[in-house]
């Protein structure tokens, strides 16, 4: 009999993250949701009852991550899969961005997902095994404006998942990102639909002519901690309906 997989999710309770979460549970993996909001977490906990784990911990306290995996690898066992989902945005010209907030979401978006990688691969070498997958933005391959802080956030989190795929996957721990486009949410939906010429820009670079589902996301990223990309390390799958090579 296979051994159930345990994941841990963070940022798992809303979007994206719920998205993935969903997509796991459903696929048999036992999910371990961290999340900075109890509310999201009781939440979940009535949707997805014994099928996840819920941890409140907020990612920022740096100097706590490797008691918390430890904790975790107590508490559930092995660590199979890791999913660097949370994050927060900045929506700001550039020259109005202080020090602070820049500092804020580089924290948040990227030094977060270094720490807790590092600590959840020293647990995954033990068992020469693991996946690991960031979650990075198309703001890593374009220049959009008002968001320098998380566009360097998000281009370093790709440096970071090809270099942590060089150094850990000859110790069994694959390493990938994956980049959603446009997707589909009540709060994106309506911001193009008060913004008729970015919905058109959007769609008109967009080959498959449609925005993507949450769903679509959380399949890409079962994919890509299944075994059935057992070959795959140091990638970045785009999930964009062809945005990031349209014309």
């Amino acid at each position: 009999m296979t051994k159930q997989k345990t994941a841990i999710v963070t940022g798992g309770t809303t979007g994206l993250g719920k998205a993935i979460t969903k997509t796991f549970v459903d696929a048999g993996i036992f999910t371990i949701i961290i999340d900075l909001s109890q509310e999201n977490l009781d939440a979940a906990k009535s949707e997805f009852g014994d099928k996840c784990g819920y941890e409140l911990f907020n990612l920022a306290e740096l100097d706590k991550i490797p008691a918390l995996v430890n904790s975790l690898e107590e508490k559930y066992g092995q660590l199979d899969i890791l999913v660097n989902n949370a994050g927060i945005h900045l929506k700001k010209f550039a020259l109005d961005v202080t020090d602070e907030e820049f500092k804020r979401v580089i924290e948040i978006n990227q030094n977060v997902i270094f720490s807790l990688s590092r600590e959840v691969a020293r647990k995954m070498i033990k068992h020469e095994s693991g996946a690991i997958l960031n979650i990075s933005s198309m703001a890593a391959i374009y220049g959009i404006p008002q968001v320098i802080a998380y566009t360097a956030a998000k281009t370093a989190v790709e440096g970071m998942t090809r270099a942590m795929a060089v150094e850990w996957s000859p110790k069994g721990i694959r390493v990938n990102a994956i980049a959603p486009g446009f997707i589909y949410s009540k709060m994106s939906g309506k911001a193009l639909d008060s913004d008729p010429e970015r919905k058109q820009k959007v769609f008109s670079r967009t080959p498959m002519g449609r925005m993507g589902n949450p769903e679509e996301v959380g399949s890409a990223a079962l994919f890509m901690v299944s075994d059935a990309a057992s070959y795959i390390t140091g990638a970045v799958l785009p999930v964009d309906g062809g945005n990031s090579i349209g014309f």
